[in-house]
């Protein structure tokens, strides 16, 4: 146990300050604070020692320099069972300072409000991160606090141990502290980073928050937990059970897409981290209905996501089938009395939720794989005509829609569309040809497209005119796919003997 004598506090979030000053204060613990601290625990009318009367040294250089003092320093770092330490602290008339409760400048706070480089960086602590640094080292002697919501715990602490502290208390305050520093310095690095233009820098620093601690990963046997830049993700669960690991991965591949249609428009529902059924039909039930009927079986128990406001009769046939998951652009009144009725199914607004132009990572054992995220719009500039046979401006459209798709399409992807809807979705096959196998087989078994323009796209070039010609033979009319293979002129003089619509994208799209 260490006993409390002396506590430096210096706290930008003063929240529960009193609370805090009062609990301290029934066991005649001594106070040192400075700047705006110190004028707010006098205010509310305790005794403090302010920082510069203690070391006998004025704030300088208009408050940059104020804690950095060895009598400060020497305080909270002094190791209590060595006979030097304690000679050097006599010998400069020095304090031990047994408790460092500091929290820092509002660094990301400054970022989001304002883009003056001047005031952010005069928001970058000095004293503060040093501070805390200093005490967590010495977490054998010293206890640090660096949140507000260390309180309560540091209060039972002091109670339970009539004004001390336990090691294991000071150990893990110490973990929590560093850990602060750590995610400050990284807020601070990745500014600097973005003014640079680094992209990729010769270090990744992620400061992420724990948003939530799952019940298991993608397995019972798995720990699982979801981590954020911000506590904020922009989602808001309306309903239903907690969210899963695996959920988490499926809403995350539904809102990719779903926010790459037009505003107020379209329906996707994922299944696995895959799409079975998407459109973006102009009437909203309609494009639900049509994403539903690509592949009903596999829709079962998915996550279905729309892309606009959900009504109450979409909220009825939505209640009719299972699905785990139904995010929303929001949901009115009467959709959400219809659909909390099942109590497990969870309710997403997504309303505020934005795709993030940062860098995407994938990290596994001791490594990550970082790249630009794949989610530019697509115009017609992008593509280029090859075939005899051009289409329509509405085909070209409904092309384009079918490489939007594909692009979020496990690799390797082939998807087929009708009228802005998909009819069929191979994905994550090894071969290309087994991909379109896939494609229209679930479009045979699910969809009546006789007579009907079915279109075609492709992640990737075809390597062979084989997974051209298949797709031909079954009613395939258009193909959009990438250039770049040795046979391109090939396909072309093939798409030009059969009468098919061939597009080119000047760029690749895999998704592993």
């Amino acid at each position: 146990m260490k006993k409390i004598k002396r506590a430096l506090i210096s706290v930008s979030n003063k929240n529960n300050l009193k609370f805090l000053l009062k609990n301290l204060n029934k066991y005649k613990i001594k106070l040192i604070s400075s700047g705006g601290t110190f004028k707010e625990i006098k205010k509310m009318g305790f005794n403090c020692e302010e920082v510069s009367k203690y070391t006998g040294s004025s704030e300088i250089l208009s408050g940059r320099v104020k804690t950095l003092h060895p009598k400060i320093h020497a305080g909270i770092l002094s190791n209590r069972k060595l006979g030097v330490h304690k000679r050097d602290l006599i010998k400069n008339n020095y304090n031990e300072i047994d408790l460092v409760i500091v929290n820092f400048y509002p660094f990301e706070r400054t970022v989001e409000q304002t883009k003056s480089h001047k005031k952010i960086i005069e928001n970058i602590d000095i004293g503060g991160p040093t501070m805390v640094r200093a005490a967590a080292k010495n977490y054998n002697d010293v206890t640090v606090i660096t949140n507000v919501s260390q309180y309560e715990g540091l209060i039972e602490n002091l109670n339970n141990h009539k004004g001390s502290t336990s090691l294991e208390f000071r150990k893990r305050a110490a973990f929590e502290a560093f850990g602060e520093t750590a995610y400050y310095e990284s807020l601070i690095f990745n500014y600097f980073k973005d003014i640079s233009n680094s992209q990729f820098s010769k270090k990744i620093i992620l400061g992420l928050n724990r948003v939530e601690k799952l019940r298991y990963g993608e397995n019972p046997h798995q720990g699982g937990a979801l981590y954020a830049a911000s506590e904020d993700l922009g989602l808001e669960k309306l309903n239903g059970k907690q969210l899963s690991y695996n959920n988490y991965a499926d809403i995350f591949s539904a809102l990719q897409i779903s926010k790459s249609f037009p505003k107020n428009k379209g329906t996707v529902i994922v299944k696995h981290g895959n799409p079975c059924g998407v459109s973006i039909h102009k009437n909203n039930i309609e494009s639900f209905l049509m994403a539903y009927k690509c592949d009903p079986i596999s829709s079962f128990g998915g996550i279905v996501s729309c892309n606009f406001k959900v009504n109450r009769s979409l909220a009825i046939k939505l209640n009719k089938l299972f699905f785990e998951v139904i995010i929303g652009n929001g949901f009115d009144k009467d959709a959400l009395s219809v659909l909390k009725k099942k109590k497990n199914v969870r309710l997403i607004n997504s309303k505020n939720f934005k795709i993030s132009n940062n860098n995407n990572l994938v990290s596994n054992m001791h490594f990550a794989l970082a790249q630009s995220p794949d989610i530019k719009n697509f115009t017609h500039n992008d593509f280029k005509i090859v075939s005899k046979v051009k289409p329509s401006k509405k085909t070209f459209e409904n092309l384009i829609f079918a490489f939007n798709v594909c692009r979020f399409v496990k690799s390797n992807a082939i998807v087929l569309t009708n009228e802005k809807s998909t009819v069929g979705i191979g994905s994550g096959q090894p071969s290309r040809l087994d991909s379109c196998d896939v494609a229209i087989n679930k479009m045979n078994k699910f969809q009546n497209m006789p007579d009907r323009e079915v279109l075609a796209a492709s992640d990737a070039f075809f390597p062979f005119v084989d997974g051209v010609e298949k797709l031909i033979q079954n009613g395939i009319s258009g193909i959009i796919q990438p250039s770049g293979s040795i046979r391109d002129k090939e396909i072309i003089n093939f798409a030009n003997r059969t009468g098919t619509m061939l597009v080119f994208s000047k760029t690749r799209h895999f998704k592993h």
